[in-house]
């Protein structure tokens, strides 16, 4: 597997957290050297592992952003 490097530009908050520590965490992450994208995904404490996850675009984070306003 290729080695992925990260570097998490900022930590914008922790959604939940399991018994182990894991942390689901949205952040704003650069992969590989790319723009950053904002990333929800899982965490072990100090950020030495993860989960898997999914990135979004800011255009993406909007339009999720106006879809969860309309939850009840």
């Amino acid at each position: 597997m290729a080695d992925i490097k990260y570097d998490i530009i900022e930590e914008l908050g922790v959604l939940s957290e399991n018994s182990r520590g894991w942390r689901k965490e949205l952040n704003l992450i650069s992969w590989n050297g790319a723009a950053p994208k904002y990333d929800i995904r899982d965490w072990a404490p100090e950020h030495e592992k993860m989960g898997k996850g999914t990135t979004l675009t800011k255009d993406e984070i909007i339009a999720l952003k106006t879809l969860l306003a309309d939850i009840n």
